[in-house]
């Protein structure tokens, strides 16, 4: 028997509940995971938050881990190749990450890297490939100054490092608290609020050719809308309306392009991992049985750094 967290029904955390289930032997193209650190991120409990399809109760959470292989499916080769019982993996796209053990598709696991702790491992790819995937979308190359909303939070500051290393500038917005996390990362920090649009200007008076919304406030798309004359070099991922709305860019890892993307993405972000070019910074760790705390400090904002749970 496993541990797993579910969503017994749609709402908010309440409907969260820690329960026992059988984990089955891994068939061809699977492999049994031991969890040693769940990545936690927002998505994990919005998808939860709003009514969906019954007849998918209970629907487990979480997308990302890392671990221990504790068994292989036959004729079966992780995504990095090889992989046996005992190897020290990473996993992305799974479904039911809160866990102590679960099976998953071997094509969603990778070995970690040593460079990487497993609660870092356990939150380099949600991130990652969202920011590869905003980076991609907006055409942004070498040389380019863009203007990145929400630059230090986790998405923001993979694509702070991500940017570069491929020679883009970065205007990124960043309360007070943020502003050294953002300079760390080798982006440029402004201040959100009255007046962002005048201080992206003094900052890049040659113009910013891409603006890319981490956060997803009318003053993000306000401002990206004022200063991009392109609306296809604007991109959001938590600003749908608005996206349908003004004619800017969308993306999500439930919508297939995205995924395409994003799983294309994976093996080129693990190798940055494993060559010490894209770190994942920590805030803090917390046991399983915490899971609900953990998304409650992360639904707060601004927990300083990634989060991850140790069953």
């Amino acid at each position: 028997m496993a541990q797993h967290w579910v969503a017994t029904d749609f709402g908010g955390l309440d409907v969260l509940r820690l329960v026992d289930v059988d984990v089955p032997a891994p068939g061809p193209g699977e492999v049994t995971i031991a969890v040693t650190a769940a990545g936690v991120n927002p998505a994990d409990a919005k998808h939860v938050a709003r009514p969906g399809d019954r007849d998918q109760l209970p629907v487990p959470i979480g997308y990302e881990v890392a671990g221990r292989i504790t068994a292989v499916g036959p004729d079966t080769d992780i995504a990095s190749g090889g992989g046996e019982v005992g190897d020290e993996v990473l996993a992305f796209r799974v479904r039911g990450g809160y866990a102590t053990e679960l099976t998953v598709p071997a094509s969603a696991v990778f070995a970690r890297p040593p460079a990487l702790a497993p609660e870092e491992a356990a939150n380099l790819l949600l991130a990652g490939t969202t920011a590869a995937e905003m980076l991609h979308v907006t055409g942004v190359r070498a040389g380019d100054t863009v203007l990145l909303h929400g630059a230090s939070g986790a998405v923001g500051v993979s694509l702070l490092q991500q940017a570069a290393l491929i020679d883009v500038r970065v205007v990124g917005t960043a309360g007070e608290a943020g502003a050294d996390v953002v300079r760390r990362f080798g982006g440029e920090p402004v201040r959100y609020g009255d007046g962002l649009a005048d201080r992206v200007r003094a900052l890049a008076p040659g113009g910013v050719v891409a603006a890319l919304d981490a956060v997803g406030t009318d003053e993000a798309v306000d401002v990206s809308l004022e200063l991009v004359a392109d609306r296809q070099r604007i991109v959001t991922i938590a600003a749908q309306s608005r996206a349908g709305r003004d004619g800017i860019r969308a993306i999500g890892g439930a919508m297939p392009a995205s995924k395409a993307f994003r799983d294309a993405a994976r093996a080129r972000l693990v190798e940055l991992a494993a060559d010490g070019r894209l770190v994942v910074p920590m805030a803090r760790t917390f046991p399983l049985t915490e899971a609900r705390v953990a998304l409650e400090l992360l639904a707060g904002g601004h927990p300083g750094g990634k989060l991850a749970l140790l069953p």
